[in-house]
């Protein structure tokens, strides 16, 4: 019996059913992953009790030598990582990282640029209810009507018309590479600044899947789980002249002390993806969502921008005649996990939407491929078709179950636990 178990019984209970949960789903959130058992351990060490405001080498208060040494790490890593000038592993999370870059660079007022929230981009990209569209005048740009992409031309025209301050290129619902050398080109051009959001694919650009935004734009933001497998938080990497600006930023500007706790978990992350099986994983990430995107398509779902180069695919539910929530709502009765989102130009509410976003991280970190896509996608397609079937939902999720059981998930060591 774990010392949890026995001091409070309601609690391992309920984590003791989030492990079943986690062993016998399907986790196709596209912004999910499983740490590994070592980040698991990192992130719940002894270093969850320690204040450090500050950074290394000057911190607020006394006690700090190993927690200098365990940020110092942290940095180096990502930097070796990310070819960064400069990195910040403070942020506890990608919204407060964004929050930080604004106030390092641009005046509330200012103008900036980012994808509207209906059409891929990210609450803190301008959204009217986020502090980003409060404090600064967002000009949101859009994907092209027909291809569902991003057109550059356009995008360069609204830069030219509007003069921002900053533009903001990365996405979470954008299923294409990013073109962030154009972004760069476009932003100079200006007289802007550019910040590149990969939280989505950082995982793929530390693989080499997908091409880095660190050596063209003056600041990138990211979150350190999603496809980077490591503990729930942000980061910030940027050029060196914008280093200080940055760093008080975070601190003392939109934070006190760090959570010493993650930032440990973030190192042994960045130390994971730093081996070469890592680019093993993100290539393989990209394989299994073509190979996934294809299977939906022939199984009769559009897709939007008509399929996927990264790790997210995001479907057109109007295919099969139902929304958005009621695809996440069935598949989740049949024990696939995924969410609801707005497409392009949507017709539905946010809350409703019309389309499903899915991606392949977390998948791929059990150490599937794509003959399983293609029968995950068999599962997908055969719920979405009949949604309020008599037993559907139910004999689909005794399959999964049996199925999910056969991979085992990462950082869940006991999994007869887990299973009973």
């Amino acid at each position: 019996m774990s010392t949890l178990q026995r001091t409070d019984p309601e609690m391992a209970a309920i984590i003791a059913d989030e492990r079943t949960r986690q062993v016998e789903t399907l986790e196709l959130i596209a912004s999910e992953n499983y740490a590994s058992a070592a980040v698991l351990e990192a992130t719940g060490s002894v270093f969850t009790n320690k204040y450090a405001e500050g950074y290394p080498g000057k911190r607020y208060y006394a006690g700090n030598q190993h927690s200098d040494r365990v940020e110092s790490l942290a940095i180096e890593r990502a930097q070796r990582l990310f070819g960064a000038e400069h990195v910040n592993v403070q942020p506890t999370s990608g919204a407060e990282a964004n929050m930080a870059a604004y106030f390092a660079t641009i005046q509330p007022g200012d103008t900036v640029m980012g994808l509207s929230l209906d059409q891929g981009g990210h609450l803190t990209h301008g959204s009217p209810v986020n502090f980003s569209g409060r404090l600064y005048r967002f000009i949101p740009y859009t994907v092209d009507r027909e291809s569902e992409t991003l057109d550059m031309a356009a995008i360069r025209a609204l830069a030219r018309e509007s003069r921002p301050k900053l533009i903001v290129a990365g996405y979470t619902a954008y299923p294409r590479r990013i073109d962030f050398a154009a972004f760069a080109d476009i932003a100079r051009q200006n007289g802007a600044l550019l910040m590149a959001d990969m939280s989505h694919i950082a995982g793929l650009v530390a693989g080499g899947q997908h091409a880095s935004p660190v050596p063209v734009s003056d600041l990138v933001t990211t979150t350190t789980h999603k496809t980077l497998r490591g503990p729930r938080g942000g980061m910030i990497l940027c050029k060196a002249e914008l280093a200080e600006a940055v760093d008080k930023a975070v601190f003392p500007g939109t934070q006190g002390g760090p959570h010493l706790h993650s930032i440990a978990g973030k190192a042994v992350a960045f130390g994971e993806a730093l081996e070469p099986a890592f680019v093993d994983y993100a290539r393989q990430i990209v394989e299994n969502a073509a190979a996934l995107a294809e299977a939906l398509m022939e199984g009769g779902l559009r897709l939007v921008s008509g399929g996927t180069d990264n790790h997210l695919i995001l479907a057109d539910c109007n295919s099969v005649g139902i929304s958005g929530l009621k695809a996440q709502n069935a598949l989740q009765g049949a024990g696939v996990i995924t969410n609801k989102n707005t497409i392009p130009y949507d017709t539905r509410s946010p809350f409703v939407g019309s389309g499903l976003r899915l991606g392949t991280p977390a998948l791929t970190s059990r150490g599937m491929g794509p003959a399983e896509m293609r029968r995950v996608a068999s599962w997908i397609v055969r719920v979405l078709k009949d949604p309020d079937g008599e037993g559907v939902r139910e004999s689909v999720r005794e399959e999964v179950a049996a199925f999910a059981r056969s991979f085992p998930v990462p950082g869940i060591t006991d999994v007869a636990i887990a299973m009973s």
